[in-house]
């Protein structure tokens, strides 16, 4: 399927990001924009206000390495899935959709931001934080797995939902913890799990 661009020439790009499947930002292209971001496997967009073609993070350092380009179903939209070098948003901001209606969190959010949080406590260590304590002790953050993950067995067994998914969750933070002292992430297992479905 062709790109079928507006009659200004453009089309919107909808830009996610290829590990935590949050949407980064909406911007749009032109062809050449298109085809300097295949050329390049780097996002390239149109700007509509300044009407010139513009490389995403050229002057920021912010760039976005596009792993796939994705046509929608009438073929007028993009969607770029990509691997950030910095914040989308020229504010700073990890996402430009940092106003509105931002709580509750939709579900989908609670694992990058356990991730970010992962990494900042890693980076400053602050004083009595019980995931610096696991990721000082990997022997002690392997052992909670096991034990959470007994918890949430005899949870599915015998107790209520709401506990069923408390213990799901104790489970899934210890995991990202231990997996986190190795440099690895809950996104390396999702990689492995797309990978068994081919």
């Amino acid at each position: 399927m062709e790109i079928a661009y507006d009659e200004h020439g453009l089309v919107p790009v909808i830009v996610q990001d290829w590990h935590s499947g949050e949407v980064l930002t909406l911007a749009y292209a032109n062809a050449e924009a298109v085809r300097r971001t295949r050329e390049s496997g780097e996002l390239h967009l149109y700007s509509r206000s300044r009407s010139e073609q513009w490389h995403k993070g050229a002057t920021s350092g912010n760039t976005q390495a596009v792993r796939v380009l994705r046509l929608d179903c009438d073929g007028d939209a993009l969607l770029a899935l990509v691997e950030p070098a910095g914040p989308a948003c020229h504010t700073g901001e990890r996402t430009c959709f940092h106003h509105g209606q931002l709580q509750p969190p939709a579900p989908h959010e609670a694992l990058p931001s356990l991730e970010r949080t992962l990494r900042q406590r890693a980076a400053e260590r602050p004083p009595g934080s019980y995931t610096v304590t696991l990721l000082e002790d990997p022997q002690l953050a392997g052992e909670k797995v096991l034990e959470e993950a007994e918890e949430v067995t005899r949870a599915v067994r015998e107790e209520s939902d709401e506990r069923v998914d408390n213990e799901a969750a104790d489970v899934l933070y210890h995991l990202a913890v231990l997996l986190h002292g190795r440099e690895r992430s809950l996104a390396d297992a999702e990689t492995v799990l797309n990978d068994r479905r081919r």
